[in-house]
């Protein structure tokens, strides 16, 4: 193909000469994706001529490419089974593609420097994991590519998969002769044709990081691979640190599960250096949900000046601490002062409707029958055998309004299928992120809001609100930005919860942290939270609640009302109440070794139970956990072990103790 045209042309149905195609005057091209060349370089704009680059796959069928994360420099498509070669120059952000998905593609790097001296200074695996202390790198602050130097050479922005491997080499000739297959193709080999001209030395086998290979390392430590987690589109983006040359692979392993059975194509896109592309991770409410890009809360732009420490925390990013005063200053605050946190990560579902109570009375393991308006309770959703599928806090706000703050989108599709099997007149609306909101705890929590909290007579004022009270308020008087507020909250302290607008987050935060001064207030990460809450005895989804774990053995009978005369999972949960095997309780140590979820708790040599959360207590000066012990073994002062290291190397003595380990009465939180 070259010479002078018009029209729309698809490149892919072409030969493609290597001469760039010349539009005429006025004359429009669409180019689509295609297999080995960039496609912009097939075009040379003429005098008034349109550029269009689709990114529909090549032929236009099939799945389409993810959009563009910005300005584009050059982009191509590796085909399956070869590898291609190309400079990345410093600044430039580099996007590799599974097209198809389960598509493994290894890739590495050289500083352009160092092959122009003869040196090659590569990506090195092991200095990554060391420096990381990851298995490899993602968005956040273990984010980088090293060299065997320990200097960094790339910076992951995006990842959509989060799974890859950096233990194994490229597939080797060697590796498909060993096992039958003499003169397969091999990414090694590829990887060495593709570098030979910018003078890199061939290996018989090359260390790379192998992104979306599926691997772990097993019980018995065996490395083990499986169907790659990445779906059609994933991709990871990563910012260049230096000018490097880069290589990149599609896998033609077509004898292992590694690519799906079948190998399929990488897509590669570079973009110029000032795009300003977001770090990110994939989130998806569901496995086969479409996939949703973390981003930043609507408090971030407070939160971003005081900490570079973020977490994914669902579909936002959230601090984790916060330098100027660590992780133990924001516990002692919460503790003695009061603390601010961003909880905007929190579900938030409104149910309305003439059958709301009706609904939630069925799904609820309280009786929301007597739940009052502007009045709150903590809840479960449980299933049919009573195990627990969201916990959260449920606020009647109008006699068939109600709002459920809680841990997971499955409460919206959970609600959302009983109403519907039940023929209700009532709708589940998730709020997604349209409600920012703030946790502000600790025991100066309600001086602060009484400079700022304005209510109208209508609904409850501050000094009302009681435990799991709620209100309506606005900031200073009737004109100040408006929030609900709630009594509410995850740390068993006197604490206050507030949900804004998006539009008014900022000015909210602003108002919070200048009447803060003069208490003491300092903002919270997640790190002080999970001690606090570990403290306060609290639950956690994948810790305390889990598949295979109804209510009473998370330790969450407390919010079970068997009084009702039905809910969903109601007689699993009456059965099991009167014959319970394994209940939630505490552990002190004699020490500061905190164990891992899921550590054995042991009499002997035998195994009675297993730890659910565990932290160094800075209140008891020693380790705390809960643990899901048989009853047999579960009465308060009885001395057990917690075993680590393979469960009987290392073995710390504890006493069973009651939970919460501090303030066991909920004092605090009822001041």
């Amino acid at each position: 193909m070259g010479g002078a045209v018009s029209g729309s042309i698809n490149c892919t149905d072409i030969a493609w000469s290597g001469e760039p195609v010349v539009l005429k005057a006025r004359a429009t091209c669409t180019v689509w994706a295609i297999r080995g060349a960039p496609a912009r370089q097939l075009i040379e704009q003429g005098s008034g001529g349109t550029v269009t680059v689709s990114h529909q796959r090549a032929g236009n069928t099939g799945p389409l490419l993810p959009e563009p994360l910005g300005d584009i420099r050059e982009e191509f498509t590796v085909p399956r089974a070869s590898a291609m070669s190309y400079e990345l120059r410093r600044g430039e952000v580099l996007q590799i593609i599974d097209v198809e998905g389960q598509q493994c593609s290894d890739f590495q790097a050289f500083r352009k420097s160092g092959l122009d001296r003869q040196t090659e200074l590569m990506i090195d695996a092991t200095a990554t994991r060391s420096m990381v202390r990851r298995a490899f790198p993602g968005p956040g602050l273990s984010d980088k590519f090293f060299d065997q130097d320990m200097v960094p050479m790339l910076q992951v922005i995006q990842d959509t998969c989060g799974r890859h491997d950096t233990f194994g080499l490229a597939c080797t000739a060697r590796g498909y002769e060993e096992r039958g297959f003499p003169g397969h193709v091999n990414c090694s080999d590829n990887i060495s044709d593709a570098l030979a001209g910018f003078g890199v030395g061939r290996r018989p086998a090359w260390p790379a990081i192998n992104f979306f290979w599926n691997t772990w390392v097993d019980p018995h430590h065996h490395l083990m691979t499986a169907e790659s987690y990445s779906r059609p589109g994933d991709y990871v983006a990563m910012a260049a640190l230096d000018d490097l040359i880069c290589v990149s692979t599609a896998c033609p392993d077509d004898i292992d599960p590694i690519n799906g059975w079948n190998p399929t194509d990488v897509h590669v896109r570079i973009y110029r250096p000032q795009t300003r592309i977001q770090r990110a991770v994939a989130y998806r409410p569901k496995e086969d949900a479409p996939m949703l890009i973390s981003h930043e809360s609507a408090f971030h732009p407070r939160l971003a000046p005081q900490t570079d420490h973020f977490a994914p925390a669902r579909d936002l990013w959230t601090p984790v601490s916060f330098p100027a005063h660590g992780t133990t200053g924001e516990y002692w605050a919460c503790r003695e002062a009061v603390t601010l946190q961003d909880m905007s990560g929190l579900r938030k579902f409104d149910i309305i409707g003439p059958d709301a109570e009706r609904l939630l009375q069925q799904a609820m393991t309280r009786d929301v029958n007597r739940l009052a308006v502007w009045r709150g309770t903590y809840s479960l959703l449980c299933d049919e055998s009573g195990e627990v599928i969201d916990d959260g806090t449920l606020f009647r706000m109008a006699p068939q309004l109600f709002r459920w703050c809680c841990g997971s989108e499955e409460s919206g599709r959970w609600l959302s299928r009983m109403a519907k099997e039940a023929g209700l007149q009532v709708r589940v609306h998730d709020l997604r992120n349209s409600l920012p909101n703030l946790a502000l705890q600790g025991p100066r929590s309600r001086d602060l809001l009484s400079k700022l909290v304005f209510t109208q007579p209508h609904v409850p004022a501050l000094e009302h609100i009681k435990w799991f009270g709620a209100t309506v308020a606005r900031l200073k008087d009737r004109e100040g930005a408006p929030f609900m507020l709630t009594r509410s909250g995850y740390t068993g302290e006197l604490g206050y919860e507030i949900f804004c607008a998006e539009a008014d987050a900022l000015t909210i935060w602003d108002a919070l942290t200048e009447a803060g001064e003069e208490f003491g207030l300092r903002p919270m990460g997640s790190a002080a939270l999970e001690i606090i809450r570990i403290e306060a005895g609290l639950a956690a989804a994948g810790a305390e609640f889990a598949p295979g774990i109804d209510a009473f053995e998370a330790g969450l009978g407390f919010a079970v009302d068997l009084r009702k005369s039905d809910f969903s999972g109601r007689a699993a949960l009456e059965r099991n109440s009167q014959d319970p095997r394994r209940v939630l309780r505490g552990l002190i140590f004699d020490c500061d070794d905190v164990p891992a979820h899921g550590c054995p708790v042991l009499r002997g040599e035998r195994q009675v139970g297993v730890v659910t959360s565990a932290t160094r207590s800075p209140a008891l000066q020693s380790a705390v956990a809960m643990a899901r012990l048989s009853v047999e073994h579960a009465a308060t002062g009885t001395k057990l072990h917690v075993g680590m290291m393979d469960g009987h190397m290392k073995r710390l003595e504890v006493t069973v103790s009651d939970i919460p380990f501090v303030d066991p009465t909920r004092k605090r939180a009822r001041a």
